[in-house]
């Protein structure tokens, strides 16, 4: 039997990875082909392909447990092109809104289900569907308006394991809210290339600012369904409230 078809299935995900984002990428010849191909592997990909069994909510403990982490990470390997791991929301958690400078994203659900919010920033004379937003609101006290920034919403939609992957790229979908809906969840989660703040690819995180006067409003907003559509972002801080820690991958070995 051929060696490529005795590999396990996040084997032949990190292959293809590094074939797909060799080379610049987008730019790369054949790049188009190569990623068709990547999203016909992760959307085959199941929790029992890398030993994880999906998680059950549990009730709430009788006392506060700060210590805990609202999201964990699996590491399962990494090269200079991309990095290739699984995130783990408890119920009711939130990776927040924040960007991939220059990065490419893909992002498979394995269990539970996600609400992802993708949005793009606008330069200054940048054009968005539908009419503008309203002028800007004056930013939190000690907050510059330097940090504030024009932004489309592009999208806001559920994903389950039997959704396709949610694909961002350097200049759309760039940014992007997951929130877990309805329980624990789980994604397998591509980046390429991989943070990394000495080559400009350093995580920002943002608050999403909808109407005058400052109203704020989280991208899982309710209340404001239609998209695509302009809105405010105000860069923050990491909020104290997010931390992911690592927890230990137990699936089949990767070898990109």
């Amino acid at each position: 039997m051929p060696r490529d078809n005795m590999a396990s299935l996040i084997q032949r995900i990190a292959r293809q990875a590094r074939l797909t984002f060799r080379g610049g990428g987008s730019a790369a010849k054949g790049f188009p082909e190569n990623l068709n191909q990547l999203k016909h592997l992760l959307n085959q990909v199941r929790p029992e392909d890398l030993n994880i069994a999906p998680r059950k909510a549990l009730p709430p403990p009788p006392q506060p447990q700060p210590h805990l982490p609202p999201v964990t990470y699996m590491h399962i390997c990494e090269t200079d092109g991309f990095s290739l791991g699984v995130f783990l929301l408890k119920s009711g958690t939130s990776i927040p809104l924040h960007d991939h400078p220059g990065m490419h994203g893909m992002l498979k659900v394995l269990y539970g289900k996600v609400r992802i919010s993708c949005l793009d920033k606008l330069d200054a004379g940048g054009e968005a569907p539908g009419p503008g937003p309203p002028p800007p609101p004056p930013p939190p006290a000690g907050s510059p308006r330097d940090a504030l920034r024009r932004a489309v919403l592009r999208s806001r939609a559920e994903y389950t394991e039997a959704s396709g992957p949610c694909v961002l790229s350097p200049h759309r979908d760039n940014l992007h809210q997951i929130d877990a809906v309805d329980g624990p969840a789980a994604f397998l989660d591509i980046l390429a290339p991989p943070y990394d703040p000495d080559d400009g690819r350093d995580c920002h995180y943002y608050r999403l600012l909808e109407a005058a006067g400052d109203k704020e409003a989280g991208a899982a907003n309710a209340n404001n369904t239609a998209v695509p559509r302009e809105v405010w972002l105000l860069e923050t801080p990491q909020a104290a409230d997010f931390w992911c820690e690592g927890e230990p991958y137990p699936g089949p070995r990767v070898s990109p």
